[in-house]
């Protein structure tokens, strides 16, 4: 946009407006707010005008509707170098009767609307005032719980003199590994919440092609396809990196299905998946957990026959990992026979299919692995990732140890529902294995 006021601050100013490329995903975003989606998630690849779109829109509102809105960064200093002379540029600050506060970073609008630039190394200073809408960049860099426990209790709060209002919030950035910014994705991918929608687009698709030749060459697959495709499936060392949103299911329990239980004991939190089997036998659908903190097994199995006191097929399989069996052989009680106890006692049948020893480690993973994905492309296990959300959790973030091949990370409590899965998948569909130069399939010689 070229201006000749006469004015030469305004000039400058008015040359921010400059026109953008339009894109359809970019255009259902700016639109997004006004459909009722509070929460906009933005995870597009950098330098792809993300911000800038969030940039004019936040103005835009402050213009037309007057109310208290905010810019936001994970830092002081970053949230001032994203937004501070663009946002005063945007306003035509140099046109207002108040000038905007350097110190404070607040633009006051001639209409009476403020717009506030944030850094939320201290979360709390987004606390304390009635916003109408906002916008946060960087937001996988943000503090981990700073969205729980500040930002959307402040957006939540409700402005007495409009009472029926809520906040908005855009939640941009680009993915940082598989943190608080992929589960509000994953959230809002499910469907559940029509408060947050996700709006995905890549780099190459605004940015010229010789551009993103330029930074191929510059960067690794790995980061590129992080920053420049904006993808969250860039955990390093992750187990089961084939895991994807091919998946995943909406599907629920049949009442005539038998139900699957398969335990990894004697952790905190205490994990079990139940899932069933379709296509015939072949596919292995994961469509409810039991996840306890500090329990025990018996507790575990009141849970069970409480969940599905309602269920019509009452014989369940149960797997695990053999130490469960514990003081069995010496007549003592275990795991495995606290749950049957409980199960036996409100009227259903079982049958223990539980190895006499653990499994390798490797020959667990692989197993699981075969599953999700086959060489030749087949997947054959499936997650409900609203009703089993432990297990699409463990099998989208459990790494490996650093330095190790197979070691799984015991600091990731999603390890434990992972291993409780391989237990059940190394009875029924066993990794194919080589011993001795001899091909054994599941231990049959």
């Amino acid at each position: 946009m070229i201006a000749n006021t006469g004015n030469l601050m305004l000039d400058r100013q008015l040359s921010r407006w400059y026109p953008l490329k339009d894109h359809p995903v970019q255009l259902a975003l700016v639109g997004a707010v006004s459909e009722g989606v509070r929460f906009p998630l933005v995870p597009a690849g950098r330098r792809s005008g993300k911000t800038e779109r969030f940039k004019r829109f936040v103005v835009k509102q402050a213009s037309a509707y007057t109310g208290m809105y905010f810019a936001a960064a994970p830092t002081h200093a970053q949230a001032k170098k994203i937004f501070w002379d663009d946002l005063k540029a945007f306003t035509l600050c140099c046109m207002h009767s108040r000038r905007p506060s350097e110190s404070d970073l607040i633009i006051y609008l001639d209409n009476g609307s403020e717009i506030h630039v944030i850094g939320l190394d201290k979360p709390q200073r987004i606390e304390g005032i009635p916003w109408t809408g906002g916008g946060i960049d960087e937001f996988a860099d943000i503090k981990p719980d700073a969205w729980e426990a500040n930002i959307l209790p402040a957006l939540n709060t409700v402005n007495p003199t409009m009472p029926d209002y809520r906040a908005w919030c855009w939640l941009l950035g680009v993915p940082d590994g598989l943190n608080h910014y992929y589960d509000l994705c994953m959230q809002a991918e499910s469907g559940n919440d029509p408060n947050f929608r996700v709006f995905h687009w890549k780099s190459a698709e605004i940015l010229p092609a010789d551009v993103m030749d330029a930074m191929k060459r510059a960067m690794s697959a790995k980061q590129f396809k992080q920053e420049f495709e904006a993808s969250f499936e860039t955990a390093s060392g992750r187990i089961y990196e084939d895991y994807s949103k091919a998946n995943t299911t909406d599907a629920a329990i049949e009442p005539h299905e038998q139900l699957m239980w398969m335990h990894d004991q004697n952790f905190t939190p205490l994990s079990s998946a139940i899932g069933v089997r379709r296509n015939e036998g072949k596919d292995l659908y994961l469509l409810d957990e039991i996840v306890l903190i500090s329990a025990v097994s018996k507790q575990s199995a009141a849970e069970f026959v409480d969940k599905f006191k309602d269920h019509k097929n009452k014989h369940v399989l149960i797997y695990g990992d053999p130490a469960g069996k514990a003081g069995e052989k010496h007549g003592h009680a275990s795991d495995y026979t606290d749950i049957e106890g409980v199960l036996k006692a409100n009227g259903w049948t079982y049958t223990r299919k539980v190895k006499p020893a653990h499994p390798s480690i490797k020959d667990r993973q692989n197993a699981v692995r075969a599953k999700i994905l086959t060489a030749s492309g087949e997947t054959s296990l499936f997650i409900n990732p609203v009703t089993a959300p432990w297990c699409h959790k463990g099998l989208s973030t459990v790494q490996l140890q650093m330095g190790s091949t197979f070691q799984e990370d015991q600091k990731n409590d999603y390890q434990h529902i992972t291993t409780a899965i391989g237990y059940c998948i190394d009875v029924e569909w066993p990794c194919i294995k080589r011993t001795g130069g001899t091909r054994r399939i599941g231990g049959l010689a």
